[in-house]
Parts: structure tokens; C-alpha cells; sequence
């Protein structure tokens, strides 16, 4: 049985390619497969209708509904936030980006790995980690594994990864999350600059990866990450700094404007992309 949801102006294409998530292939049909926890998907937008493979309704309004965010109001924010000529320039290339629910723990690890790194080897190195220490499902693919499964592991345990410098600050992360060094639900409820100290209690995580995380594993959306590809665009698009007015949604107006300025050649001049 498959599942219909209807929706105006979502994009699920640019929403799983924008950079916020790892664990999603597109297929050859178009459509796209991706693990969330202990679930698969097979997910395909024809025009304003998305199809959920294999999935029923209570299915979706239990795990997938909540996941993409689909009962928020982005065409209230995307009014408010496209008031910034750059922005609705943006929008206009993207389509509705929405912020995926994502688990924390994930998030974290991903955005860990994602240091001074390109997509495929996020790609590479988190598949690679889930099939070593995560649970087998079905469809042949595996779970995230837990902070507690890897928390007693030591690098030379994580050689088979290829994730580098980055094996130990996985590990030093797993470690404080399951002796409560890091205080998860106090992340959820703390002010900003309180939760990014708290992220950055882990070795390896700085302001950028703590406000992906932020952003990403905890749905903080006033979180606002600062990687190479921001930074080219608040040289030239926002000299005087991002609208401070507009700071609420951050993080979707982020996700926006790097997804344009990445995959648009005519977005930013010649000279500036470097």
C-alpha cells in the first residue's frame, strides 16, 4: 500500500539534497530511498503529490509527517524570510527546503564526519559506519548505531571507516553522550550560546558543526552555520551581516541560500566561488 500526501510547493528533491542529511540515495526512477532510525523509505514528488512507498497512513502520520515537518507553516516563513531580495532569488531556484526532524545523536556524528569533507565521503564513511555497528534491517540496509554501542570502542576499531582525525572525535562524542557529559534534553531547552558551549564540550566540534548539529539533529532553527560556502555568500551578498530581522528562520534562509549558491553557476560571480 502506498501513501499520497499532497503539498504545495515542497520540494523533496532539493529538501533531501540540500546538504542537511546523508542516509538518502536518489534512485534511477527518480525516486529516493533513504533509512530514518529503524526505518526505510522509498519516496517519490510528482508535481505537488508525494508519494510513501509501502507505507500507510498511520505509518506516515506517526513517523513520516513529523519528519519532514509537514505541519509547519514554510509558506508563512518562506513570505517572511523572501522579503530579502537574495533569499527570494534563492527560493525561486530552490523550491520549499524544509528541515528535516533528524535524531540528535545522528545529526551529530554526521556533521562530525562532515568536517573537511565532500558529500560522497559523508556518504561513504556513515555507510560504512552503520553496516560495521549498526543493527540489520530489512532491504539489506542497517541502523544508526547507538552512542552506547560505539562508546566502548576504540579507534583502531574504526580503521575499516576511512573517517581519519575524525574516528576520535566519534568516539569522544559517544563517550560523553553515554556518561551524560552532554546534556541532551537540556540542548533542546537551553538558550543558543548555551547549547552550542554544551555541543562544544566534544572534541572536534566547533561553532560551525555545533550549529549544523543545532540546526539539524535539534530543529533549533535560529541556528545559522557558517561552513566555506556561507562565508562566499555573506562576502558578497551581506557585507553589514545577515538581516538580524530574519535571524528566527536562520537556518532555513541558510539552507536556502547554500543550496543556491552551490548548485547555481550563475549565482555568485566567477571570482567569488573560490
Amino acid at each position: 500500500m502506498d501513501f499520497k500526501y499532497q503539498t504545495d510547493g515542497f520540494s523533496l528533491k532539493n529538501t533531501l539534497e540540500c546538504g542537511q542529511c546523508f542516509r538518502w540515495k536518489k534512485l534511477s526512477d527518480g525516486s529516493f530511498f533513504g533509512v530514518v532510525g529503524n526505518h526505510s523509505l522509498r519516496v517519490e514528488q510528482k508535481e505537488s503529490t508525494v508519494v510513501f512507498y509501502d507505507t500507510t497512513e498511520e505509518e506516515f502520520q506517526r513517523l513520516w509527517r513529523n519528519y519532514f515537518d509537514f505541519d509547519t507553516d514554510y509558506h508563512a516563513i518562506y513570505q517572511q524570510i523572501c522579503t530579502d531580495s537574495v533569499i527570494e532569488k534563492a527560493y525561486t531556484y530552490t523550491g520549499e527546503i524544509h528541515i528535516l526532524r533528524q535524531q540528535p545523536w545522528e545529526a551529530l556524528c554526521s556533521f562530525i564526519i562532515s568536517q573537511n569533507n565532500n558529500i560522497p565521503r559523508i556518504t561513504g564513511i556513515i555507510d560504512r559506519l552503520c553496516r560495521q555497528f549498526g543493527e540489520p534491517m530489512k532491504n539489506g540496509v542497517f541502523s544508526f548505531p547507538s552512542p552506547q554501542r560505539l562508546a566502548s570502542l576504540h579507534v583502531d576499531d574504526l580503521a575499516g571507516l576511512r573517517a581519519g582525525f575524525r574516528a576520535k572525535y566519534i568516539l569522544d562524542a559517544a563517550r560523553k553522550i553515554t556518561d551524560g557529559t552532554i546534556d541532551i534534553q537540556g540542548i533542546y531547552h537551553s538558550n543558543i550560546d548555551e547549547a552550542r558551549k554544551e555541543l562544544q564540550k566534544i572534541c572536534g566540534v566547533g561553532p560551525k558543526v555545533a550549529d549544523c548539529v543545532l540546526l539539524f539533529g535539534f530543529y533549533r532553527l535560529e541556528a545559522f552555520p557558517v561552513d566555506v560556502w556561507i562565508k562566499r555568500a555573506m562576502n558578497y551578498f551581506y557585507q553589514n551581516g545577515f538581516p538580524k530581522e530574519l535571524m528566527p528562520y536562520g537556518g532555513i534562509a541558510q539552507q536556502v541560500i547554500f543550496h543556491y549558491i552551490r548548485c547555481c553557476e550563475e549565482a555568485l560571480p566567477d571570482g567569488c566561488r573560490r
